[in-house]
């Protein structure tokens, strides 16, 4: 009897603690911090690394430098500053560490020693320090910043344009080809190059002029350069084509320090070349490739370049999901790589004369891994569903996973982040689509809860097993969730993510309607309660189920498409409509089907948004309206595809609870969304 209570005392205990914990709000995500950016001391001992906090009142967020060592021992934080400090670099005898600060104006690269002291200035560069790559001696630094081409490194010339640009008596865009704007801004004549900064003498060389940008221009930035392991010689990715607005054919690029030898290593292929990394033996290049121009997502693959006979090697073909990250060995005989594999991100290794692969860390979603110096363990940033990120570290031999930070632990301890549960539920042609549900706080079977079905943009996505707001908001507020990963998505191979091209309302609409139909008939789920929700091609989809189905009692629609004649020709990249696409298309497009609209929908869009245009979300709301459709449109107005994390996106979550509340009956958002857009009400 006595081993029966032990037993149960055992396992009621997960239970017990789940029901001393809160549900999850708004404010208590924003207390969470993004832990990541590490870097292994030479001596492989310590870590340094970034933690950025936020203040959800203030609207403000910061960055600050921490150390820890490599047995989780020791969490010290180096820089508790106003200014923003990141971007961590240890010193070749690992006494300092260099970082990037904002404290003195512009971004600069600042030392810190790690005896004591303070740190001190040791660039003063009017253009600042962005992404900065430093040599081992500490004397040469290359770095990225925007120039007008017809400057260079001229800073005054160049303040002067910007000023008359930004501040001058006539405010107009002239352009006179496209890509007339980008993502958020215009492309008013300004361009990303690489610099290169001697710290002995001060001297600034442009190292990539003309009208591109190099490194290739990134939604989320980038930092797609790299010394050569002798400080001679810099590699970089470049789009330089006529059409780029059409073309993903970006390519590698190699340049002396000196600005001469310029040298394209990948004009053979027309498809996407990017992200060069040197062999520490020197003799290759490693980087990404993808085989299709225009086709911005084919297979991304692995490939290295002989520097001695110009030769190209694919090491991934037979892999078939794509590479993401990657790092070299130190015998330059393996490359390290991270790839999206079913809703998960996994480490892996690779021989680059044999070609065989093995998976080091399953079932974990890496956002980014350092490898230590003897190759003996990796420190990863990694993330779960119900965790924020924090670092771990894996050792190789004993496949040993242990988090070396718990800067998360308080948040943690005091609410209830849902975990998740993971089915496989039969889509079209009987492939199985993999879904992940979450249950509500307090969750009772015996109860019937609403569900929100939330699906991903992209369309070529996956969804993954790592923390975001989104998983821990609704559940918090009594919904089931439940996020699919239909045809297109990535990660379950690439003729799976193809399907979705040039058949936007066929298979994967499919796939979304069985798993609503498969959820539906779970005993906690209530069938007469369910809403949907979906960001970019996520929100087209919901205005195609306003089309095609009366299954949803409401939809909300961020970032979507209405009409797909008009996005085809207002968007920027015209390479993605071009090829997903296709020509035949006008019945895949919502704003055909205006007759079957009836769903209460809750639209938001951003003003700056140059992917999918605003007016698309307001020709939307206006058929509704005219309609008498029940229906609310938020416009961020100092936004793009991605509003501001911490100025709109809590009116992005609390509008979608008042929303989902009005129709499926959760619980009632914590703020009222008019009066936070009025700056009457935020908490």
């Amino acid at each position: 009897m006595k081993r029966l209570f032990v037993i149960f005392f055992l396992i009621a205990i997960p239970f017990f603690a789940q029901g001393n914990k809160r549900p999850v709000t708004i404010e208590d995500l924003y207390k969470t911090s993004y832990v990541g950016s590490q870097q292994i001391s030479h001596d492989g001992k310590r870590v340094v690394f970034t933690v950025t906090k936020n203040n959800l009142r203030e609207s403000k967020s910061n960055t600050d430098i921490y150390i820890v060592n490599v047995d989780g021992s020791g969490l010290k934080q180096l820089t508790n500053n106003e200014a923003a400090d990141y971007n961590p670099l240890w010193s070749k005898d690992d006494k300092s560490v260099y970082f990037v600060s904002t404290r003195n104006g512009k971004p600069q690269l600042f030392e810190l020693p790690l005896d004591g002291g303070e740190a001190k200035q040791i660039t003063n560069c009017k253009f600042g320090i962005s992404s900065p790559k430093l040599s081992a001696d500490g004397s040469k630094i290359i770095f990225q910043a925007k120039v007008f081409p017809e400057c260079g490194t001229d800073y005054e010339c160049n303040k002067r344009n910007l000023d008359g640009m930004l501040n001058g008596p006539v405010q107009a865009h002239l352009a006179d080809s496209l890509f007339v704007r980008h993502w958020t801004e215009y492309n008013d004549g300004q361009y990303t190059h690489v610099f290169y900064l001697n710290l002995k003498d001060t001297s600034l060389t442009d190292l990539t002029p003309g009208f591109y940008n190099s490194p290739t221009f990134s939604a989320g930035g980038s930092d797609h350069y790299e010394f050569s392991p002798d400080y001679s010689e810099v590699a970089f990715d470049s789009k330089r084509v006529e059409n780029p607005e059409s073309s993903t054919n970006s390519d590698v690029w190699t340049v002396s320090l000196n600005g001469e030898n310029l040298k394209n290593i990948t004009a053979e292929n027309k498809g996407y070349d990017g992200d060069p990394v040197y062999s520490p033996d020197g003799k290759y290049i490693a980087y990404k490739t993808q085989a299709t121009d225009g086709y911005e997502s084919d297979m991304f693959n692995l490939a290295i370049y002989n520097r001695k006979t110009g030769e190209r090697k694919i090491l991934t073909e037979a892999f078939d999901n794509w590479v993401n990250g990657f790092a070299w060995s130190g015998d330059s005989k393996f490359i390290y790589f991270t790839a999206f594999e079913r809703g998960y991100m996994p480490l892996f290794k690779i021989n680059i004369e044999t070609l065989k692969i093995e998976k080091l860390i399953p079932r974990k979603v890496i956002a980014s891994f350092k490898i230590s110096l003897d190759e003996k363990f990796a420190i990863v940033s990694y993330s779960q569903i119900d965790k924020p990120y924090e670092l771990a570290r894996f050792d190789f031999n004993t496949e040993e996973f242990k988090d070396i930070t718990n800067i998360n632990r308080k948040i943690l301890d005091e609410v209830d982040f849902r975990p998740v549960e993971q089915l496989w539920i039969k889509g079209a042609d009987g492939v199985p689509v993999h879904t992940f549900l979450i249950k509500p706080h307090n969750f009772d079977p015996d109860k019937k809860y609403p569900l929100i079905i939330n699906v991903h943009g992209g369309p070529q996505y996956q969804w993954m097993d790592s923390f975001r707001f989104d998983w821990q908001v609704y559940p918090a507020a009594g919904y089931v969730l439940a996020f699919p990963n239909p045809h297109g998505s990535i990660g379950y191979g690439q003729d799976y993510t193809a399907a979705i091209s040039r058949d936007w309302d066929g298979k994967v609409f499919t796939d979304v309607i069985k798993v609503t139909d498969s959820l539906a008939k779970l005993s906690y789920v209530d069938s007469t309660r369910m809403g949907a929700m979906g960001w970019s091609y996520g929100g087209y989809f919901m205005n195609l189920l306003q089309a095609k189905t009366r299954r949803f009692k409401c939809l909300a629609s961020m970032m979507g498409i209405y009409d797909l004649a008009e996005f085809a020709e207002e968007t920027e990249e015209l390479w993605f409509s071009n090829w997903d696409l296709g020509k035949d298309y006008e019945s895949k497009s919502p704003s055909k089907h205006v007759d079957n609209f009836q769903t209460p929908t809750l639209i938001i869009t951003g003003e700056k948004d140059y992917r999918i245009p605003y007016t698309q979300s307001i020709r939307y709301f206006t058929n509704l309206q005219l309609k008498g459709i029940n229906s609310r449109l938020i416009i961020f107005k100092n936004d793009g595809h991605w509003p501001s994390f911490l100025r709109s996106m809590p009116l992005y979550y609390n509008a979608h609870l008042e929303w989902f509340h009005k129709y499926l009956g959760g619980k009632p958002a914590p703020w009222d969304s008019k009066k936070m857009v009025r700056n009457l009400q935020y908490q």
